[in-house]
């Protein structure tokens, strides 16, 4: 048996079992083994934490609704609320004052509407003349040859007009007579001032009431059983006499909610009567004011 028929001793036997890491393993073995990777441990698959119950959804709305309550105001918005609010009452009962007042006029007649327009047009009507008679006395100063002479002539006439209205002189011309008769004793002193007051806005250039003259100072107070008119006691039933455009004193005392009305819910009986003279004689003393001095020079 030569060299090359010898049984190798580093080689197995072939149903010799192989040991795991002796280094006895075949290469493809070993090779397998070292490009695998390294056995992991199995775990079992983690289970999703519990999560908490979802709570109902919250709208729009709702959320809109956190975000204005509870409310939370400033100083300086509060104050402004307090002035929006006064501004709006404000305007709140001056629509209902003028609703008040319009309420009259609401009921009144076609006809009666057309007497107040016609009335306010005669008032516009005599601003005008008034206006323009001014106008012309000044044209009359300027154009005058003799212009002391013509001043004197303005002067008495203006002196005529103011004696008039002070009360210091007699007057005569158209007007009305207004007699009320209080047999109640309802008539209180603020309806003969009011009755005194439309007459004037009426264009009444002189007043006389019971033998006691009308004047821009006049004051009415109650006086027991009667009235006083700058303490004069006057006693029902009440006469007017007053000089002026009778078509427009009438009207203006008999409007809707006007003094004749006022009157007879207080059960008094008005009568007003138109004429074409009317004489007003009670005069008053000149009073000579105690402080106020002319500034003319």
């Amino acid at each position: 048996m030569n060299d090359h028929d010898e049984p190798r001793h580093d080689q197995p036997h072939p149903g010799a079992p192989r040991r795991a890491g002796t280094g006895h393993e075949d290469e493809p073995t070993a090779r397998l083994r070292k490009e695998l990777p390294p056995e992991v441990a199995a775990t079992a698959p983690e289970e999703p934490a519990p999560s908490a119950p979802a709570g109902p959804e919250v709208t729009g709305r709702q959320r809109l609704a956190q975000g204005l309550w509870p409310p939370r105001v400033s100083r300086a918005q509060l104050i402004v609320a307090l002035l929006l609010f006064g501004l709006g009452f404000g305007l709140a009962v001056q629509v209902a004052s003028n609703s008040d007042d319009g309420n009259a006029l609401r009921g009144a007649r076609q006809e009666d509407l057309v007497r107040i327009l016609d009335e306010l047009d005669d008032r516009s009507q005599r601003l005008e003349d008034e206006k323009q008679g001014l106008e012309k006395q000044r044209e009359e100063l300027e154009n005058s040859s003799d212009q002391a002479e013509e001043a004197r002539k303005q002067t008495v006439e203006k002196e005529k007009q103011l004696g008039i209205l002070a009360g210091t002189v007699a007057a005569e011309g158209p007007g009305i007579t207004m007699t009320i008769e209080d047999t109640k004793g309802t008539v209180e002193p603020d309806m003969l001032l009011d009755a005194v007051q439309e007459l004037r806005a009426a264009g009444a250039e002189a007043i006389q009431v019971n033998g006691v003259r009308v004047v821009a100072g006049t004051f009415l107070t109650d006086s027991g059983n009667g009235v006083g008119v700058d303490g004069n006691k006057i006693n029902a039933p009440y006469r007017f006499k007053v000089i002026g455009k009778p078509q427009d004193l009438e009207p203006a005392l008999n409007i809707p909610g006007g003094v004749v009305q006022t009157l007879e819910k207080e059960q008094a009986t008005v009568v007003v009567e138109r004429s074409t003279k009317i004489v007003v004689d009670a005069l008053r003393a000149a009073k000579r004011p105690d402080y106020a001095r002319s500034s003319s020079r």
